[in-house]
């Protein structure tokens, strides 16, 4: 067995395997730029902690769940005028995470919330936070199931834990006791510990119909609204202005 092999095998037992598989490149590197022992070891480690730095991202982006990838880049804010490009700025350098801040978007279907939200949360990923993203109805199955399925216990530990907790289309559905009650007591365990994004076509106001109890609405409300940014994109929806037509440009009335 060669030397290579040997540091190779050494590597993979410190649990360094991508190293090891990249060490036959290194060494020819370090030999034709006749680099110092101290700067090989340098490259080594680096290369280390540069893919370690890349796995943990790819896991974090993994664990995030996220619908589609879509950036604050590409974002439209010609298409949704009710949002400054100094607002998005102030969105995407993320202190309000930092100052425990939720972000209420509200508006109809299709001007931009759940983009706007899984382009924040990505940020949030790239920037070295924990975020995830879950739709409201498959909150309340994990939270009806966290009991009884390994899966949902998992997924329920990686919300409570996470920095940034997004839930999209809050309050699509009128929600039973029970369901009002578990919703509750997980935003009472975020309370104080990470931020969350809602988006919601429905003003805080109407959530409780929804909820239908007062003092559960009240106590959520409470909690939510403590520290929050309530942002309002009220423009025409970009689904239905750039939407396809099997009619070409044929108007559908002619």
């Amino acid at each position: 067995m060669s030397q290579i092999q040997q540091l190779q095998d050494i590597m993979k037992g410190l649990r360094l395997v991508e190293t090891a598989k990249h060490l036959p490149h290194l060494i020819r590197e370090a030999e034709q730029k006749d680099l110092s022992f101290t700067q090989f070891l340098l490259d080594v480690t680096s290369y280390e902690q540069t893919r370690r730095e890349e796995k943990q991202l790819n896991n974090r982006l993994k664990w995030a769940t996220f619908p589609f990838s879509k950036t604050l880049e590409e974002f439209n804010l010609k298409e949704q005028k009710s949002l400054s490009n100094k607002q998005l700025n102030r969105l995407k350098d993320l202190t309000w995470i930092e100052q425990l801040y939720n972000l209420i978007l509200l508006g109809p279907p299709g001007v931009g919330k759940t983009h706007l939200a899984v382009g924040l949360g990505i940020e949030a990923i790239n920037q070295g936070y924990k975020a995830i993203f879950t739709s409201m109805g498959d909150l309340i199955h994990n939270l009806k199931t966290e009991e009884i399925t390994r899966k949902s216990k998992a997924r329920m530990k990686r919300i409570r834990e996470a920095d940034l907790v997004i839930i999209d289309d809050l309050m699509f559905m009128a929600m039973d006791q029970q369901e009002a009650n578990m919703f509750f007591h997980l935003i009472n365990d975020l309370y104080n510990q990470s931020s969350i994004i809602l988006t919601s076509n429905k003003a805080p106001k109407e959530w409780g119909e929804l909820l239908g109890d007062q003092a559960i609405t009240t106590a959520i409300l409470d909690r939510i609204l403590h520290r929050v940014e309530i942002i309002h994109l009220n423009e025409d929806s970009y689904r239905m202005k750039h939407r396809s037509t099997i009619f070409g440009e044929q108007s559908v009335s002619k």
